[in-house]
């Protein structure tokens, strides 16, 4: 469709996005002298047998927002049209994007950064609650960043400071519930996959189904996944209900044991055991600022050079980048001393791990077997042997040395691409010792 000069009394100066049943395009209030985003609607959209009525519904309920939600983490709409003509909703210009590039493993926001929205987020949604209204679909492309020119600062270092401080904001407020008594709660608004098990049950909904949302938000943020993945619509749905998410330090090891506890109590699945009010969420993160549980150590080993050193190993010669980034963020990353025992004979063992620099001893009853040089995989038989996880020899290091251990745990839950690449990478070592192996008994 063509690109219109002007919506109502607003200048048209490019499309920003488009979706099912509207468009959203960048627009100029001449008489406020602002830019603003203008989101179409399709008339189509609202003509259509089935979803009409709902589209219609979902329109006049942002619509009502009208000038009636003005806080710093929350979108303003400044104007509604509502006709047979032309309907569309003026609102507040945010650039910068959404949250949605963020949860992906290899651009994980830092820990304190993503602490940080998800505070503001609660603030917001406190407000909006006060004012009596329900988000109901609280999701990363829900939550914008704001993201400021350079050219608006004196040099470019003061920009670099914004940017890495920049605010958020919470938008999309048509499927919200908003309690004057004359609303009849809309059942299939929402995106199912951060949906509240009450939500998907069709229950009478309370500002707690936004944060058990916003806890799926933060999980996401945090690990770069969602907390329940299936293949199938009614498999999501059964796993939201009825099953517990893997921690999410299986996932991104340095979250602190305090700011998960935040995370699970949010996501908590009955509302006796959920947070009942956005201020006890909004306390719990603002005190893991305050305490040590957020004082994040630096790390010898920053992400950048994990994903370098990974890249590297010929082990993850056929991992894509983003897989590579998902072991980066479940991987332990170690210096180990001289005669350090890393893995002992008959032990349990619950990890794999590669070498990085430096070499290893593996003995057996005390005699020296092999020796382990960097890029080499070692204790991938307990993971490999189901039910038999006991270690068949010490592995000592002899030199100083840098050790990346991967729990089975982690690896379980991996994406199916990293697990697959990880079974073929066993394969392609436990031939390669094979091999060698027949090459030594062949020269005696």
């Amino acid at each position: 469709m063509k690109q219109p000069e002007h919506i109502g009394k607003y200048e048209i100066h490019g499309k920003l996005g488009e979706g099912a049943a509207s468009t959203v395009y960048l627009g100029y209030d001449t008489f406020a002298s602002r830019e603003v985003a203008i989101k179409l609607i399709s008339p189509d959209a609202l003509r259509d047998k089935e979803l009409g009525q709902q589209y219609r519904r979902l329109l006049l309920t942002e619509a009502s927002l009208a000038g009636r939600l003005q806080h710093p983490h929350i979108v303003q709409i400044f104007d509604a049209v509502l006709d047979e003509e032309q309907s569309f909703i003026v609102m507040e210009y945010v650039p910068g994007g959404t949250l949605e590039p963020f949860c992906k493993p290899s651009d994980l926001l830092p820990i304190d950064r993503v602490v940080e929205i998800i505070f503001k987020c609660t603030r917001a949604l406190d407000y909006a609650h006060r004012a009596g209204i329900t988000h109901r679909d609280i999701k990363p492309a829900n939550i914008l960043l704001v993201q400021k020119n350079e050219g608006d600062f004196e040099d470019a270092s003061a920009a670099s400071a914004v940017q890495s401080t920049r605010d958020i904001k919470i938008s999309d407020f048509g499927a919200a519930l908003i309690s004057s008594g004359e609303q009849t709660q809309v059942s299939g608004v929402g995106s199912p996959a951060y949906m509240s098990p009450q939500q998907l049950r069709d229950e009478p909904l309370t500002q707690q189904t936004d944060i058990y949302s916003l806890g799926v938000v933060m999980y996401q943020l945090l690990t770069g996944r969602l907390p329940f993945e299936a293949s199938s619509h009614f498999g999501m749905i059964y796993q939201i209900c009825n099953t517990e998410p893997p921690p999410p330090s299986m996932f991104r090891v340095d979250i602190p044991p305090g700011l998960e506890e935040i995370i699970k109590r949010a996501m908590q699945k009955e509302l006796a055991t959920r947070y009942q009010t956005w201020e006890e969420f909004s306390h719990d993160l603002a005190q893991s600022f305050r305490n040590t549980q957020l004082s994040i150590e630096h790390s010898a080993f920053p992400d950048s050079a994990k994903f370098e050193a990974l890249l590297a190993l010929p082990f993850f010669a056929e991992f894509s980048e983003v897989e590579i980034w998902e072991v980066v963020r479940f991987s332990r990353w170690s210096e180990i001393t001289p005669r350090t025992v890393i893995m002992k004979e008959g032990e349990s063992g619950d990890f794999f791990a590669f070498l990085l620099e430096g070499e290893l001893s593996v003995e057996k009853n005390k005699r020296h077997l092999v020796t382990l040089h960097a890029g080499e995989c070692f204790g991938e038989m307990a993971i490999i042997q189901k039910g038999r996880h006991e270690r068949g020899a010490d592995v000592v290091a002899t030199t100083t040395a840098r050790v990346v251990t991967i729990p089975s745990h982690a690896l379980q839950h991996s994406s199916n691409a990293c697990r697959m690449h990880f079974y073929q990478g066993f394969l392609d070592v436990i031939a390669g010792r094979l091999a060698d192996a027949n090459q030594r008994l062949a020269s005696l």
